[in-house]
């Protein structure tokens, strides 16, 4: 996954005060990802490579890698909500 990923067009992320959580808002559907992957989708601003990302996220959590990062990426793009730039 080269490049810098970054929410595909139509694709929001937003907190749901009803919920008290964060969501996903594309044109299929909603997700609502756990906290550690609304940390990751906030970060993803077409600017930031998954290093930068992972580093960012390593000043408000331990243990934080590129790999894990990298993961939770490849998941979001399989269901076609975050691309890569």
């Amino acid at each position: 996954m080269p490049g810098k990923p970054r929410l595909r067009r139509g694709v929001r992320l937003t907190f749901d005060k009803v919920r008290d959580t964060h969501v996903l808002l594309f044109p299929e559907g909603v997700l609502v990802p756990n906290a550690t992957a609304a940390a990751v989708l906030e970060l993803c601003d077409g600017a930031s490579d998954v290093d930068q990302i992972a580093a960012r996220l390593g000043t408000r959590f331990r243990g934080v890698r590129a790999e894990d990062v990298t993961d939770v990426l490849a998941r979001f793009e399989d269901r076609r909500v975050v691309e890569w730039t």
